[in-house]
């Protein structure tokens, strides 16, 4: 019996790539993000390479999923393609404690972020 399949939340000429709990604050993440919304994803990747951002391999490597994605699950055109979305979200933050002075604790707290790329196959207009 079962449950019937649900159907695709994405439209068919989009795929997309998740990539859960990065330890790093969702504001830091979200700056690397908006570099590459909008763009064609060979612009994007190019952008990632050369970025001096710490984070920016890890969402190198969630792009190149996206598209890997697109091309092999879903058949779409990857010179085609352009980030649709790149959206962050806010995870679990840990909480440590680090010693103070007189004998006292300060709390520090370590945020993780969740990364959503969407990446949209274009048609070309002809002109």
């Amino acid at each position: 019996m079962g449950k019937a399949k649900a159907p695709r939340r994405l439209a068919d000429n989009e795929a997309r790539a998740v990539l859960r709990t990065i330890r790093i604050s969702p504001q830091k993440l979200n700056l690397v993000a908006a570099l590459i919304r909008g763009k064609k994803v060979s612009s994007a990747l190019a952008d990632l390479e050369f970025s001096r951002k710490r984070i920016s391999g890890t969402v190198k490597k969630t792009l190149e999923s996206a598209i890997a994605n697109a091309e092999n699950n879903h058949g779409l055109d990857v010179d085609a393609l352009v980030v649709a979305e790149a959206s962050v979200g806010k995870s679990i933050t840990m909480k440590r404690f680090h010693a103070r002075g007189r004998g006292r604790a300060s709390r520090i707290e370590r945020p993780f972020a969740h990364l959503t790329i969407v990446v949209r196959e274009k048609q070309e207009e002809a002109a």
